[in-house]
């Protein structure tokens, strides 16, 4: 127990490559993956899930120490201790990806979750915190992800001018997401491999990082919105990428 609740800081999550998933949802994604290692679970937690929970080892706690084990206002005393899933960027690039999503130095957990649900729902091959980033195993991120980062590889990479220029040369696309781009993304051609970057809405994507794409785009707004947040932008765009996949296979 006294392992698992320093779980709740990013060092502690670092330093055991452990992190915790609460609720139904993400326990039943990461039971599917096979990365729990230790499963507690109030009394009234344990019938409520008992389907959820059969043949799983489970350690019954108190309801203060479910509490303990929870960052949410509301606790439903189920929390699973996970193993961080094994990605990385050689892994990706060894099967070829097709589209990628990277957003660059973004710092809120909301934001990151959400995309990444929009990453796995539009089948992209992966997701690259690029920068000094959120955890994505941040309690908030994973609920945002609503199960997602269980499905969709997800991987950190601090330099962004070195994670970008890595995909260049294995033939990726990369295409910059700007307010003041060239290029509309109903005219970008999406048939062939692409990594699309996503910058914060404050202040946008880095220069040196945005100078290495292969094309700037923006996303055409006929409202009086000024901008859209890193989440909602990527959910236009993954979208018009896997929309194009589908008219290539089609």
């Amino acid at each position: 127990m006294a392992a698992a609740a320093k779980l709740h800081r990013h060092v502690g999550r670092r330093r055991a490559a452990r992190f915790l998933a609460e609720g139904p949802n993400l326990v039943e994604a990461a039971l599917r993956r096979g990365l729990v290692s230790e499963l507690f679970a109030t009394e009234a937690a344990a019938d409520r899930f008992a389907d959820l929970l059969a043949g799983v080892p489970v350690e019954l706690v108190t309801e203060r120490a479910a509490k303990a084990l929870s960052d949410t206002v509301t606790p439903v005393g189920l929390v699973a201790v996970c193993a961080m899933p094994d990605n990385d960027l050689d892994a990706v690039l060894a099967g070829g990806p097709t589209l990628v999503a990277m957003p660059v130095e973004i710092s809120e957990p909301g934001n990151a979750g959400t995309l990444i649900r929009v990453a796995d729902a539009m089948g992209a091959d992966a997701v690259v915190l690029a920068g000094p980033s959120v955890d994505p195993y941040n309690g908030k991120c994973l609920r945002a992800s609503a199960g997602s980062i269980f499905s969709v590889p997800v991987i950190s990479e601090p330099d962004a001018v070195r994670a970008v220029t890595r995909l260049k040369d294995a033939g990726v696309q990369i295409l910059a997401t700007v307010l003041d781009g060239d290029v509309s993304v109903d005219d970008a051609d999406l048939s062939v491999p692409t990594a699309w970057l996503f910058g914060p809405e404050a202040h946008g994507l880095p220069a040196d990082v945005a100078a290495l794409a292969s094309a700037r785009v923006h996303i055409p707004m006929t409202g009086q919105a000024e901008s859209l947040n890193v989440a909602s932008a990527a959910a236009i765009c993954l979208y018009a990428s896997a929309r194009a996949r589908r008219a290539v296979r089609d």
